[in-house]
């Protein structure tokens, strides 16, 4: 049987080592040692300094070529068999040491031995590190933010449920293709909701889903929600953790759109940027005005975790109140599918239409009669 929390099968070997947070890390990790080792050969605290000092210019040439070189080969390195990426890691930690000390002896000064201190160090710092990153990878083992994924996939707001269907239910008459369209919705949305979310997902998928959920909320609220799509710049391909915007659209309606009487923007604005994917949210906010009562920002909290998960610190979201406004900004790196992926994807497409839900020209067509206003508000900045 299958568990209910997906643990990788074999950790890997290396880190990512064009990862900014994993760069970030080995440069703290060498310079903090060369530090203890300044420590203990300079009794003189007064002097400590300059002996680091002396260190670092004798370790940094080496650990910034090695990163450089690493950075070039990692996607081998990512593929490589376990003991073959250790090893090549290896024979460039010890290549660039000779290297560098083939060609020190030219630009000043050379101690006698320093070959030999510079392999044992660098081969010492490598396990070290590669040691370091496997216990990290174990620590931020899945478990626990998937089984947070789980709670927040299951914490779709009960009122949200219940004022959709009694909003559907009001319609079911009067303008049954409407009300058709919006169990659709509804549907897929909540079939979306309840499947296993654990990969990353294309950027135009979420922002598919985030259409339906919002028409949804539009079929409810009417003119009192007002959407503002800015999406003409969206690498659609982009990979994303599933469900990483339609929790905090969800939050945007219920705080900053119901409470009020009076109409509201909501503002999604996604585009790239230096090969880095960025989403703005932005809805109403009234310090002293209506309101409901204060969530526990699990969602924020969640997505926050699952962009750790996959992204280190490469992606960051953030949180402000900006002139009457609520926003929201997601950051993540650029990254798209493998051919092999968007085969399976396409497949998964096929699956999907074969097993009768409906192909999207349809689905499209229909939601055009259901939603005119909607549909004719978001091609206009689509």
């Amino acid at each position: 049987m299958q568990g209910i929390i997906k643990q990788p099968p074999v950790a890997p070997a290396l880190p990512d080592l064009r990862n900014l947070g994993t760069i970030l890390r080995i440069l703290l990790a060498v310079n903090g040692a060369t530090l203890v080792v300044a420590f203990a050969r300079e009794p003189r605290l007064a002097q400590v300094a300059s002996e680091w000092a002396a260190l670092t210019a004798f370790v940094e040439p080496q650990l910034f070529a090695e990163l450089a070189l690493l950075w070039l080969v990692s996607p081998w390195l990512a593929r490589a068999d376990s003991r073959v990426a250790i090893a090549a890691v290896t024979a460039i930690t010890v290549g660039i040491a000779i290297a560098l000390d083939a060609l020190l002896p030219r630009l000043g000064p050379h101690a006698p031995g320093a070959l030999v201190r510079s392999i044992v160090f660098a081969v010492a710092a490598q396990f070290a590190l590669i040691a370091y990153f496997r216990l990290r990878a174990r620590a931020l083992s899945p478990a626990i933010t998937e089984a947070r994924l789980q709670a927040l996939q299951s914490r779709i707001r009960p009122h949200f449920l219940f004022n959709s269907i009694t909003a559907v239910l009001s319609l079911m008459r009067t303008e049954p293709r409407r009300a058709e369209a919006a169990l659709e919705d509804l549907a897929d949305l909540f079939r979306v909701l309840m499947r296993d979310n654990r990969e990353l997902t294309p950027l135009g998928d979420e922002v598919e889903l985030c259409r339906q959920y919002l028409e949804i909320e539009q079929l409810r609220l009417g003119e009192r929600l007002i959407i503002d799509w800015n999406v003409k710049s969206m690498p659609a391909d982009a990979l994303v953790p599933p469900l990483v915007l339609q929790p905090l659209l969800e939050n945007a309606v219920y705080h900053g759109i119901e409470p009020s009487t009076t109409p509201g923007v909501l503002s999604i604005n996604i585009f790239l940027s230096r090969d880095e994917v960025h989403a703005l949210l932005r809805n109403p906010y009234v310090e002293n005005g209506p309101r409901h009562p204060s969530g526990n920002r699990m969602a924020l909290d969640n997505i926050r975790e699952r962009l750790a998960l996959h992204f280190d610190a490469e992606a960051s979201l953030e949180s402000r109140v900006n002139r009457g406004t609520y926003e929201v900004h997601i950051r993540m790196p650029y990254r798209t599918q493998t051919p092999e992926q968007a085969r399976n994807g396409t497949a998964g497409s096929a699956r999907r239409e074969r097993n009768g839900h409906p192909p999207t020209q349809k689905r499209n067509a229909a939601r055009e009669h259901a939603y005119p206003r909607l549909m004719n508000a978001g091609a206009s900045h689509a």
